[in-house]
């Protein structure tokens, strides 16, 4: 017998065809860019724990996660008792409710077992982005202050254990557990995912050990002290400008929105979801994990970091239902399901998000991958992070050309540059209230206060809402090209790129410009086999789209600068090409 109520477990436990029905009738009211999403399913009041305990009560036996480069499997049960284990080594440590525990890894079994067995006990799990170096890591760990990390030993070119000795070089001479570092003033234990730590560092391992029968019996008691508003987590955005800021979630941000988000999907306890987006974003470990438990799911992670042949093996092996990605990412599978076919008829749905979806590549998704409900997503970080997502059944232009429709129990409206709500049909900035919002920047209250107003979040997105509530995202503020007067959005005109046969990928920014104030840029990646001209793509756009848009400069590059979750950088972009051209910044 389930320890949570039926009524609770009715309502963690996923979506019905009326709960779309009642969603589906929802639009903004009068002419103003103003929409409140449905009130059901209802927001559950429950912590982490709460949520995986209520899966491995109802679904103990099947498959909660594979990971294909590890070779590791595990039940829902195994999960439970693995996590258990974990929770206990963490007490053993000496640390206590509150306490920050960086996590430092691609995708692997021991990030998620970290990501339950930290919230077992009330630690606030700080997520490090893998592609961090010294200086980023340095000013992490010590912004938030954490008492522990534990990171793999290395990733692609990154030496993690090397930087951390690095940045503590007194590991060398410490016990495990007893780091006194002048660098790294707070942090006192390393743990590292290896079998031969170095002097100073616990193996995982060892910290699964760590704990006894003392701390197994402090599980239950720590566990009746969690409270659902409590912060759990910390993720530190990419940013272009500044220091990384920590957005700071609680239980009850993140666990609704994985339910909502895997609702959208119609995900059950019979799909298989590929994970093969970074586990320390929310894509990952809200979005995908959660999202699964949430559901009873099976989550499946074809390897530590994204390979698009590896990710469609995984599909086919594990006969996956859905797969998550960010729009290069599926363009690369796309790629290589044209070199090399795969049996993809188990696929239903999956979830696109983190960047503008050109629309052509979410027509071949659709067909090629056998994705016919397919959503998008958008959402960011400080909102746990989705607030709009399509339905599978919503009509096809519909899902190709907008964000879908706002999620449940949130608030949006779109302001303009005098702080009033625009009109329907006019851009504004996205701002969202409701549930989801962050509980702000850790450590930060001067920069939560610029960003949270009377509960509204401001994104910097500039968004436009119809009559029906579907909203598209124009571009960012920060995005808009102003050229001799005239405001150009990029996301524009890399839509009508994207149509050019020969291209794969296009990232379109501005540069300054002396006379005209700024110019258009535009980046393009050809497709594999094909060779793709600068000036293939500037005939393209003469005659077809306003002058103005018609981009200054093309350039023809193997690949984009992107962050780890497939983010393009325009900023990297802005700076090379000014650096080519011999211009200032």
């Amino acid at each position: 017998m389930s320890i949570l109520s039926e009524s609770l477990m009715s309502r963690i436990s996923g979506w019905d065809a009326t709960t779309e029905a009642r969603e589906s009738s929802l639009a903004p009211t009068g002419n103003v860019s103003y929409v409140r999403g449905a009130s059901v399913p209802p927001l559950a009041y429950i912590t982490v724990p709460q949520l995986l305990r209520e899966a491995v009560s109802r679904f103990g036996p099947r498959e909660a996660a594979v990971f294909c480069q590890q070779g590791v499997r595990l039940s829902y049960y195994d999960l439970d008792r693995a996590v258990d284990e974990l929770a206990s080594g963490l007490l053993a440590l000496g640390l206590e409710k509150g306490d920050r525990v960086g996590i430092w890894s691609p995708n692997r079994v021991e990030w998620v077992l970290t990501q339950f067995a930290t919230a077992r006990v009330g630690l606030i799990l700080v997520n490090i982005n893998p592609a961090y170096r010294l200086a980023e890591l340095e000013y992490a760990l010590n912004k938030v202050a954490c008492r522990a990390l534990i990171c793999a030993t290395r990733f692609k070119t990154s030496d993690y254990i090397g930087m951390v000795r690095q940045l503590a070089p007194e590991l060398e001479t410490c016990a495990p557990g007893r780091l006194r570092a002048e660098r790294l003033p707070h942090l006192r234990s390393v743990i590292e995912m290896t079998d031969t730590p170095g002097p100073g560092v616990y193996s995982f391992a060892q910290l699964k050990r760590l704990g006894g029968p003392a701390q197994l019996l402090r599980l239950s008691s720590i566990d009746a002290t969690l409270d659902p508003d409590d912060a759990i987590n910390i993720q530190f955005t990419s940013g272009t400008t500044g220091q990384p800021k920590g957005a700071t979630l609680s239980h009850y941000n993140i666990v609704n929105n994985a339910r909502f988000v895997t609702d959208r999907i119609a995900l059950s306890e019979t799909d298989r979801l590929a994970i093969p987006v970074p586990l320390y974003h929310c894509f990952g470990m809200v979005m995908g994990v959660l999202g699964v438990i949430s559901k009873g799911a099976t989550m499946v992670f074809p390897g530590e970091g994204f390979e698009a042949e590896a990710t469609l093996d995984a599909l086919e092996r594990e006969r996956c239902t859905a797969v998550y990605g960010v729009p290069t990412m599926f363009v690369n599978m796309l790629e290589a399901l044209e070199a090399r076919p795969r049996d993809l008829s188990a696929m239903r749905t999956g979830i696109m998000a983190g960047a503008p979806c050109p629309v052509e590549v979410m027509e071949r998704v659709n067909t090629r991958m056998n994705m016919p409900e397919v959503t998008i997503c958008y959402g960011m970080t400080e909102t746990s992070p989705v607030s709009f997502q399509s339905f599978v059944h919503d009509p096809v232009d519909k899902r190709c050309q907008t964000v879908g429709r706002v999620h449940p129990h949130l608030e949006v409206k779109l302001m303009g540059k005098d702080g009033r709500t625009v009109p329907l049909g006019v851009e504004g900035e996205l701002c969202t209230r409701g549930y989801s919002v962050m509980k702000g920047y850790w450590g930060d209250p001067e920069m939560t206060a610029k960003s949270i107003t009377d509960g509204w979040m401001q994104t910097g997105d500039l968004a436009v809402l119809d009559a029906e509530g579907f909203c598209s995202i124009v571009g960012r503020a920060k995005d808009m090209i102003l050229r001799g007067g005239e405001n150009i959005y990029p996301r524009e005109i890399e839509e009508f790129l994207m149509r050019h046969p020969k291209v794969s990928e296009v990232q379109v920014f501005g540069i300054p410009d002396e006379k005209l104030g700024e110019e258009v840029c535009a980046w393009a990646v050809a497709r594999p086999g094909v060779a793709l001209e600068e000036e293939e793509l500037k005939s393209f756009c003469r005659g077809q789209i306003a002058h103005f848009k018609v981009p200054r400069h093309v350039r023809i590059v193997a690949e984009m600068p992107v962050t780890a979750t497939g983010k393009a950088q325009k900023f990297v972009m802005r700076d090379r090409m000014l650096e080519e051209l011999g211009r200032p910044g």
